[in-house]
């Protein structure tokens, strides 16, 4: 079984192409002007943390704070839906690792706002159709079509898909 991680998860709410690069080793995130805001946003932000909890060399969250909280931080909220999904997805991982009733927290430090997530079970059922559908995409022999949207124009992906 492939090991699908949130980040998978959250491209997977993005864009499926996207998705399908990364998983396939095809990452151009590494020198783009976004990602490196965002990762300067986490590292200067809740420096009195533990940060980049990874678990079962799977998930990777961001830092846990008080007893059964787990914290994503991001810069903005242009992406939240799929974030939620991202944190969904932490949870019910660490519920299959018999952890029960932990909460989730998206942190936005620029923004000076959080969001609570919590899982439910028709949340359960929705993440196993995205895992089993993350592995058919990640097994196509090529990337899917791109979907031109609005987020597009600020993707490490874009000159790939477009140009």
């Amino acid at each position: 079984m492939m090991k699908i991680t949130g980040v998978m998860v959250e491209y997977y709410f993005i864009c499926k192409k996207k998705l399908w690069y990364f998983a396939n080793q095809i990452q151009m995130e590494n020198e783009h002007e976004n990602v490196l805001i965002g990762r300067m946003v986490d590292e200067t932000s809740y420096i009195q943390e533990k940060k980049n909890i990874l678990i079962d060399g799977t998930i990777n969250i961001d830092f846990i704070r008080k007893h059964k909280q787990i914290h994503e931080v991001k810069k903005s909220k242009s992406i939240e839906e799929a974030t939620i999904w991202q944190v969904k997805y932490y949870l019910y991982y660490l519920k299959k690792l018999g952890m029960e009733d932990i909460k989730g927290v998206i942190d936005y430090p620029l923004l000076r706002r959080n969001l609570i997530v919590e899982l439910d079970e028709n949340d359960e059922e929705k993440i196993e159709e995205v895992i089993r559908d993350i592995e058919n995409i990640v097994a196509m022999p090529s990337p899917p079509a791109a979907n031109k949207m609005k987020i597009c124009s600020k993707c490490a992906y874009y000159e790939l898909c477009f140009i």
